[in-house]
């Protein structure tokens, strides 16, 4: 695990974006995904899940990578850890399955950072919180934020039926209705970096 208050931020033209086989959503719908979370919950108990902040830079300015399902929702590269999984090892696992190519020899050297923020979802419901309310004592998710730092060059394979958008923070900031709580709280979360702008 890396630990630094300065992010390195490198020019979104020095990454190559490639394609891959499609990974198909295990749930059509947020109801679907609630319920099969409930029969998981049953089986395992609470899920925890990481997902990756990866930024890039354009026009001087910070740009986070977001995969895009579908027109509309957006989400950041990450998923849920295996049982007594270690939360960095799983972080890598997931970025690799969501962004690197197939071929072993193109494995990005993903560098986890520190978590920048946890959320908890208190029910089986689509809302999240930056705490666990007090009056909550078996959460049904515990999920964590960690930065990830980029190398200066490298190679994302995304997969076909998803998009890999990189938007800038201030589109993000506060547009609660595009990107929802989690993501759009990212910009403050960072505002305790410094973002160091490789411009070649």
């Amino acid at each position: 695990m890396v630990s630094s208050t300065v992010v390195n931020t490198y020019p979104l033209s020095n990454y190559t974006f490639g394609a891959k086989e499609p990974k198909m959503e295990k749930d059509t719908s947020v109801a679907d995904r609630l319920a099969r979370m409930k029969i998981n919950y049953m089986k395992e108990g609470m899920r925890t899940s990481v997902e990756g902040i990866l930024l890039v830079q354009e026009h001087n300015h910070p740009h986070l990578l977001l995969l895009q399902i579908g027109n509309t929702f957006c989400k950041l590269p990450g998923g849920r850890l295996k049982p007594g999984e270690n939360e960095i090892d799983g972080m890598k696992r997931k970025l690799s399955s969501k962004l690197a190519a197939s071929t072993p020899s193109f494995q990005p050297n993903w560098q986890i950072g520190e978590c920048v923020a946890t959320w908890w979802r208190p029910n089986f419901e689509t809302i999240m919180y930056p705490y666990c309310p007090p009056h909550i004592t078996k959460p049904k998710e515990c999920k964590k934020l960690f930065i990830v730092h980029l190398t200066e060059r490298d190679y994302f394979a995304v997969p076909k039926n998803l998009k890999l958008l990189a938007v800038p923070l201030f589109e993000l900031y506060d547009n609660v209705q595009r990107y929802g709580p989690v993501i759009s709280t990212i910009p403050q979360q960072l505002s305790r970096f410094q973002f160091n702008m490789v411009t070649s």
